[in-house]
């Protein structure tokens, strides 16, 4: 029986914040350190201390401008820094510097992969903030509040509400991430909050303009998340609309252990906050000249590269993928590829060898072997000097050491024997032991013939040319055919 069709249609917008990585706060010199002992990264500034006054963070803007332009946004050549008033334990001034009326920048849009195609996403604004701080609960039973992040610099980039789908969420989500990271004006880690969203789900009959009344999920630091937490949304929205009932604009939390949302807070509304534009900090005046360097310096992005490496390079789209996944395996990659030209060889044993053995943390990555090393390598595989097999066994050697792999070579006396000469005599002792098999070649079942080539290659200790050894025992086998 086919399935019913829909009755409703999601619509999902996300508010991702970013975290920009700054050495120091957007308004005061404080360390943006992370893992520090609670409270120890704080000043009368962002303690929001009477007559501490905030100072701009040029670095910041300067980050905020180069995402913005890498999203297609217009930046601005003035903003204005607003107060956003609300209160909570975490937010020591009772508001948040953020901007408002007049953001930094407007009107971009991302590109994702979904399964039709490529699906273009708009971007409504992307506008600077400080953070807040953080409140822990439970500890003896007290709840107490760490202000080392209270005033961290931020960015939030808000989505237009044109996603479809919980799967097409995260793959924004993911892109996005991609795009800042390849910047190098975020570093991507989802746990430790400095790559985090918020996302606005609404339900509305199929075929209708309208939207349909949101709740924003909140805080939501991982894809595996983020997806959940709009498929259960998107499940208790349908089920209250079914019921006759009415959704309400509301502020929802997700706990991942029982796989529930649930009621934060009642939505607020912009007008809610009481939004003003801060009489302590001067509009941000934004030279043109300025944006014209930043969006000079853009270079490469990951989506553009990905279609380079399948187009130019003939990679598959699986590698091409994984290899623009981080900047550090991008840059890691074309370093091999500037010492040993065959791409695919490269990409294979980065893809698969380099990159198990790879400790990524952030934007840095502990590779296991060096570029040199592994250029060095394939040039000994690819001369035919060593065999694949022979050449795990030498990358296993060098592996987390200065060796290089010619080295560990002579040490270890591997050469491939490629001499027919040599082989003939194995290849004809291997197929008198296996008659029966021998027929079955001949009877045609050419799959049969890997069985002789790993027997020699067992014999030889790995180090026959397998190449040479398949037209070997072809030849033999059809000479006493």
């Amino acid at each position: 029986m086919p399935p019913m069709p829909a009755r409703y249609e999601p619509v999902i917008g996300l508010e991702v914040h970013a975290q920009l990585l700054t050495r120091t706060k957007l308004f005061c010199g404080c360390s943006t350190g992370f893992g520090a002992a609670p409270n120890s990264h704080v000043c009368p500034t962002c303690l929001g201390l009477p007559g501490a006054l905030p100072v701009l963070n040029g670095r910041a803007v300067e980050m905020a401008i180069f995402a913005a332009l890498a999203l297609g946004c217009t930046v601005h050549e003035s903003s204005v820094f607003a107060r956003k008033n609300y209160f909570y334990p975490d937010l020591p001034k009772g508001y948040q510097i953020s901007q408002y009326e007049l953001p930094l920048a407007t009107d971009g849009h991302l590109e994702i992969d979904v399964d039709e195609g490529v699906k273009r996403v708009g971007i409504i604004r992307v506008h600077m903030e400080e953070d807040a701080g953080k409140n822990v609960h439970g500890v003896g039973g007290d709840s107490l509040v760490d202000l080392n992040r209270a005033g961290v610099p931020l960015i939030e980039i808000v989505g237009a509400p044109e996603l479809s789908s919980a799967a097409e969420a995260a793959a924004y989500m993911r892109t996005l991430r991609d795009v800042l990271s390849f910047l190098g004006v975020n570093d991507g880690n989802l746990e430790e909050g400095s790559f985090r969203c918020d996302a606005n789900v609404s339900l509305r009959p199929v075929g209708q303009a309208q939207l349909g009344t949101r709740t924003e999920l909140k805080n939501l630091n991982s894809f595996r998340f983020l997806s959940r937490a709009i498929e259960v949304e998107i499940a208790r929205q349908t089920a209250i609309l079914d019921a006759g009932g009415k959704v309400d604009q509301e502020t929802r939390s997700y706990d991942p252990d029982k796989n529930v949302t649930r009621t934060l807070r009642s939505k607020e509304d912009a007008h809610d906050y009481r939004y003003f534009p801060d009489p302590d900090l001067p509009p941000l005046r934004v030279a043109p000249h300025s944006v014209e360097q930043a969006r000079s310096r853009l270079g490469e992005l990951p989506r553009a590269r990905r279609g380079r490496y399948e187009t130019e390079l003939g990679l598959s789209a699986q590698a091409a993928a994984t290899l623009t996944g981080h900047p550090a395996l991008t840059r890691y990659f074309e370093d091999v590829l500037s010492r040993h030209a065959d791409a695919v060889r490269v990409a294979n044993w980065v893809t698969t060898e380099v990159l198990r053995g790879a400790a990524i943390h952030g934007l840095e990555a502990e590779l296991p072997v060096s570029a040199a090393q592994l250029s060095e390598l394939l040039d000994l595989l690819a001369a035919g000097k060593i065999s694949g097999k022979q050449a795990k066994d030498v990358y296993a050697a060098v592996e987390g050491t200065s060796k290089m792999p010619a080295e560990v070579v002579a040490e270890l006396g591997l050469t491939v024997v490629s001499s027919e000469a040599d082989l003939a005599p194995i290849c004809e002792r291997v197929l008198a032991e296996h008659p029966a098999q021998v027929e079955q070649v001949r009877g045609g079942k050419k799959g049969v013939l890997g069985f002789f080539v790993g027997q020699v290659m067992k014999a030889t200790g790995g180090k026959a040319d397998p190449r040479v050894v398949s037209q070997l025992l072809e030849r033999l086998i059809n000479q006493t055919g």
